[in-house]
């Protein structure tokens, strides 16, 4: 079993109490970090902790905030030992200054805030050697590959090992520590109140996450991009994962480098990707096998791993095709060939741009792709069949089209005052949508149903692209109801 324990960093007796209670409910283990606190009261901190301790006394020299000398630090760690501390956190550099007398675990620590070194191997075999009944690993990651060597550190570590990474990159390792065997995983109390970078609130680890069901054989499903931590995509998975009582978990994964990235994750129990900005294009050399639409399409969304073989497929294509469609029948468009004919204008060349002109040509619609840098819509148009602009000349001159498609991020939170054209370049015949899905009321949609034109909503397409994702992966029917009601109340929750 992994632990969840959360860090409490309050200044004060008082402030450590009251923090102490607050995580309680959410904790296996409270780590109080005396060197947070200016005049501890280590007997009573201990006595009144209601439930198991870490006493930690960090140094400065590792990003601690205690002020004294350094025999004062050990004596505070063996005072805390005395008064009955569970586990003392001794660093690996200090171990053999701490006399060990009472019944604590010794956590014996190595810290690097600056890398993840690459002998982590032979660090934790020292930690070890000093007489750690618990080693622990606590690294910079400055690219999400640095977790795949702590996971497998983990995987063959042989006695109790904490082993974590620091950072946005290393968010991961905190919440999947049960999947690779960490002894624990720290949480912090709340925002603002974290003991190191990356920290996650142990509520968000457990209700989000639902980190108290994750074990060595959960699969894993992430969303792959850069940025990611706007993304509503484990929110949606993860609520549908618990609603069909599947076990997986399902995680953000800010990727650098989307090759390297799939190199090292390939065989580490990841079943399944959504891929977003940038990485749509980039990762389809890096695969073992891609749907024929995706390939002509030139842009993926989807990866599944199928026994170790990546396959790639674009759930996007569907879902912005079947939401725009259907407004189109209700206009009266013919349902088996409501595109056919249709002037469509797309803004943005892009992975789910590509995705969207080519589909929409496919179905018997006159196209044109505008793009900020005119060379990449020409060579998308290229390679569809249809124009290809700039967006400047689309600003310059206007435009005729039956359908406006907004398939770049402009109007994208937090950007929400911005919008891709003029409001009086749309016209009230139009249907417009808005691939951007936060908010879900663009300033583009707002403008554009002000004007009288039919819209659809990037709200649409990203619960329609999440439902596809969610049957392909687990080949179950996905609760669409509850799939779209989650990312509505998140949304409207942000606004």
């Amino acid at each position: 079993m992994t632990h969840i324990c959360t860090a409490i960093t309050g200044s004060t007796n008082e402030e450590c109490l009251a923090q102490m209670r607050r995580a309680a409910p959410h904790s296996d283990l409270l780590e109080i970090r005396l060197d947070s606190i200016s005049r501890p009261e280590v007997a009573e901190l201990i006595e009144a902790a209601p439930r198991p301790v870490i006493c930690t006394n960090r140094p400065r020299r590792e990003m601690g905030k205690f002020k004294g000398d350094e025999a004062e630090r050990i004596a505070l760690l063996e005072e805390a030992e005395a008064c009955g501390a569970d586990y003392i956190d001794i660093e690996l550099d200090a171990v053999a200054s701490f006399k060990h007398t009472g019944k604590a675990k010794r956590i014996v620590s190595y810290h690097n805030f600056e890398e993840t070194p690459p002998d982590l191997q032979s660090i934790h075999s020292a930690c070890i050697d000093a007489g750690a009944d618990i080693a622990k690993l606590a690294v910079f990651a400055h690219s999400i590959t640095d977790n795949a060597a702590m996971f497998r550190l983990l995987v063959d570590a042989g006695k109790p090992t904490i082993g974590l990474c620091m950072g946005e990159h290393g968010q991961i390792s905190r919440i999947l520590a049960p999947k690779f065997g960490s002894f624990l995983t720290f949480a912090s109390v709340g925002s603002g109140l974290e003991s190191a970078p990356g920290q996650i609130e142990a509520t968000t680890l457990i209700d989000l996450y639902r980190f108290r069901s994750i074990t060595s054989d959960t699969p894993v499903y992430g969303v792959v991009g850069n940025p990611v931590g706007h993304s509503m995509s484990p929110n949606i998975h993860n609520a549908a994962f618990d609603e069909r009582g599947i076990d997986a978990v399902y995680v953000p994964l800010l990727v650098n480098d989307v090759s390297e990235f799939l190199a090292a994750f390939r065989d580490l129990g990841f079943n399944g990707f959504s891929v977003t900005i940038p990485h749509k294009e980039a990762s389809i050399p890096c695969l073992d096998e891609i749907e024929p639409l995706s390939e002509k399409i030139g842009a993926i969304n989807t990866i599944h791993n199928r026994e170790g073989k990546l396959a790639g497929s674009n759930t996007d294509l569907d879902a912005a095709l079947s939401a725009i469609e259907e407004e189109l029948v209700k206009a009266g468009a013919p349902v088996e060939s409501a595109f056919s004919g249709k002037r469509v204008l797309v803004v943005g060349a892009g992975g789910a741009g590509r995705a969207i002109a080519y589909g929409i040509r496919d179905r018997g619609a006159d196209v044109t792709v505008a793009n900020r840098t005119a060379e990449r819509a020409i060579r998308l148009a290229e390679d569809i069949g249809c124009r290809g602009v700039s967006l400047r000349s689309i600003l310059k001159d206007g435009f005729d089209a039956d359908v406006f498609v907004n398939a770049s991020s402009v109007g994208m939170h937090p950007d929400e005052d911005d919008t891709p054209i003029p409001v009086d370049l749309l016209k009230p015949e139009m249907l417009v949508f808005d691939a951007v899905y936060n908010p879900i009321q663009t300033r583009l949609l707002r403008e554009a149903r002000g004007v009288g034109c039919a819209v659809v909503t990037g709200f649409e397409m990203f619960v329609r692209q999440a439902i596809g994702q969610f049957e392909l992966w687990t080949g179950v029917d996905a609760p669409k109801e509850l799939m779209a009601d989650v990312v509505r109340k998140r949304l409207e929750a942000a606004h």
